[in-house]
Formats: structure tokens, sequence, C-alpha cells
């Protein structure tokens, strides 16, 4: 079954680690990757920019209506995901817990699905 593991974190803690200290975190999160490609459970991973950069988009009667960010109401933002394919639930939460980023966000394991359920 797939599981997505979302990367939730602070906002502005980007910002506050600062450019090196970001590379080393995102060195350790490749590594974290490549080890779950080799364990055969990795079926995608992708960082995702601060969310001051993304836009918000909603349908009202018919007309999109465009929010760029920041998002101010926010305090957290999704920084990036692993989508995983595990035998059960059990294993996505054991892999959840080794993540590097759970040291400094939360991770948020999730099965695919319907969303009508």
């Amino acid at each position: 079954m797939a599981y997505l593991l979302l990367i939730v974190e602070p906002r502005g803690q980007r910002a506050e680690r600062g450019l090196e200290a970001g590379k080393r975190v995102y060195a350790q999160m490749g590594a974290f990757a490549a080890e779950l490609k080799q364990r055969g459970v990795l079926l995608a991973v992708e960082s995702l920019e601060s969310d001051d950069k993304g836009t918000r988009v909603a349908v009202h009667e018919g007309r999109p209506r465009l929010l760029d960010g920041p998002f101010a109401e926010a305090k957290e933002m999704v920084g990036g995901f692993f989508l995983l394919n595990c035998a059960t639930r059990e294993e996505a939460l054991a892999i959840a817990a080794e993540c590097p980023a759970a040291a400094w966000a939360s991770v948020e394991v999730r099965a695919t699905g319907p969303c009508y359920t």
C-alpha cells in the first residue's frame, strides 16, 4: 500500500537555519531517500520551495482566484514528501520515525485512498 510522508515544518525555519546548515539538512534527507530506494520502498520524493513562492488557486462561481504566498495565516508549511510502498501502516510509521526531518519538523503519515472515505 502507498503511504505519503509529509514533512510539515515551521514557516521561517529555513531562513533562520541559513544556507550552509540548509545544505547539510538537504544532504541528510538525500541520504535518507537513497537508503529508502535501496530498501525498495521509495516510490517518489521531492523537496518543495518555501510557500512564499507558492500560489493557491480556488475557483468560485467558475472563476479562478489566485493568492500568492506567503500565506500569513499558516504557521507551518509542507516542505516536501516521500511516497512509499509499505506492507503495513506500522512499517510506514517506523520509516517516518527514522526520517531526519522528524528532528526539526513533524512527519505526517497518510495512506493513499479515495477522498470519499
